[in-house]
């Protein structure tokens, strides 16, 4: 059969720039094997974290220009003054819950009549995510974390991540540090990017106990406690914990954060939060006495959220800044003792770009890509499908409001 399916590979458009790519180059050469209906090609970047001549090296052709393609796959928001008319794209374009930045952009897709399928938006019948970056914000989150609190104590120094040339060589530095005995760190969230924080932990011995044994006893070994909303919220009417009925009515359920904020050293977030449910820790709450929190690493970064402290995400060349609990203001990092040091990235997967592509490309090709290569008519695609030739799709009706607003 001649190759009659053109897949482009984008060039990262979002400022900063972000290294990741969907797939690697070994990846696309499995692909173009398994489908030789299907031909790959890339558009050239200087900063991407696989180079050029690597796909060169794969005799997978560079093409500036994407026209010939049928379907344009990138990682972050697309530049709208890049957009081909009339193609399928496949990126994470955070529009599904209206964000007022990403605005234009949406206008200028449905203007372009494109079809568009949000990483994001890609389930299980159970609602579970099939690809995500989530593992590596974690694991990346974990390890800032970390490295936040040898600077603030002088303890041990840690390479920043984005340093490293990988996973292997950030643990490996991670492996060779010693805590101090009796550290309590309590980690947020029952997903991806919790599991990838105590995949960072574990590098350092660090126990994990059980939420009673943390809250209530001191131990002479580093430990960590992992938690969901369970363990922090309940109903303000007595009800027992349900999760759906947590997350379908969170307005109906008070924090009980605060008797985790007078043993904790290192908070680590990976939950999700609903600007309606309770807000964990207010700024009152930190400037208590026995507010024992030093540093924050806010993997989940919703600002103005759940946490009084994340006024703002940060970057990855410049991880940390300090909030003054007291002055409830941002502080020079790492100037006062009595500051809470703060790490908000919203985008730690970049850190470790290759490792983290390696991860995405796995999960695409495992859960996405042959339904998508080979036409089949997919539900799960189908789902995700937020604009067909411009128009909403029916799932995504109630964006119509925000995509012809007038922000």
């Amino acid at each position: 059969m001649d190759k009659t399916l053109r897949v482009g590979i984008l060039r990262e458009t979002k400022n900063p720039p972000d290294r990741r790519v969907p797939l690697t180059p070994p990846q696309i050469v499995t692909l173009e094997e398994l489908y030789p209906n299907v031909e790959f090609f890339v558009q050239p970047s200087d900063f991407r974290c696989y180079s050029n001549e690597e796909y060169e090296y794969l005799d997978i052709p560079l093409k500036e220009d994407l026209r010939d393609c049928d379907i344009l796959m990138g990682v972050k928001e697309v530049d709208k003054r890049t957009f081909i008319p009339g193609k399928t794209y496949l990126f994470f374009a955070h529009v599904a819950k209206k964000q007022p930045h990403n605005h234009e952009m949406f206008r200028e897709m449905a203007e372009k009549k494109l079809s568009f399928i949000d990483y994001e938006y890609l389930t299980t019948k159970e609602g579970q995510r099939v690809v995500a970056f989530g593992r590596y914000a974690g694991i990346v989150g974990a390890y800032n974390g970390l490295r936040g609190r040898g600077i603030k104590t002088n303890r041990f120094k840690l390479k920043p991540a984005y340093q490293c040339r990988d996973l292997d060589e950030m643990w490996a530095g991670l492996s060779l540090i010693e805590l101090k005995a009796g550290l309590k760190i309590l980690v947020t969230g029952d997903g991806r990017v919790s599991n990838g924080a105590l995949e960072t932990l574990s590098i350092c011995n660090i126990v994990q106990v059980s939420s009673e044994e943390f809250l209530n006893r001191e131990f002479d070994v580093p430990v960590c406690c992992r938690i969901g909303p369970e363990h922090y919220t309940r109903h303000k009417k007595g009800k027992k914990f349900n999760f759906n009925h947590f997350t379908s009515n969170p307005m109906e359920y008070e924090s009980t954060f605060l008797p985790y904020t007078r043993v904790t050293d290192i908070l680590i977030t990976g939950h999700f939060w609903d600007p309606r449910s309770p807000v964990f820790i207010g700024k009152e709450d930190m400037k208590k006495p026995d507010f024992r929190i030093s540093v924050i690493a806010d993997i989940s970064c919703d600002i103005n959220g759940p946490i009084a402290s994340t006024l703002r995400a940060t970057t990855i060349s410049d991880p940390f800044y300090a909030y003054n609990p007291h002055l409830e203001i941002e502080d020079t990092e790492f100037s006062r003792p009595s500051n809470i040091t703060v790490m908000s990235i919203d985008n730690l997967p970049g850190e470790l770009p290759r490792d983290a592509s390696l991860d995405f490309g796995k999960q695409l090709m495992s859960n996405v890509l042959h339904d998508l290569l080979s036409g089949i008519n997919s539900a799960m695609i189908e789902k995700a499908k937020i604009l067909e030739n411009g128009s909403l799709s029916p799932r995504y009706a109630y964006l119509n409001d925000y995509l012809n607003a007038s922000l």
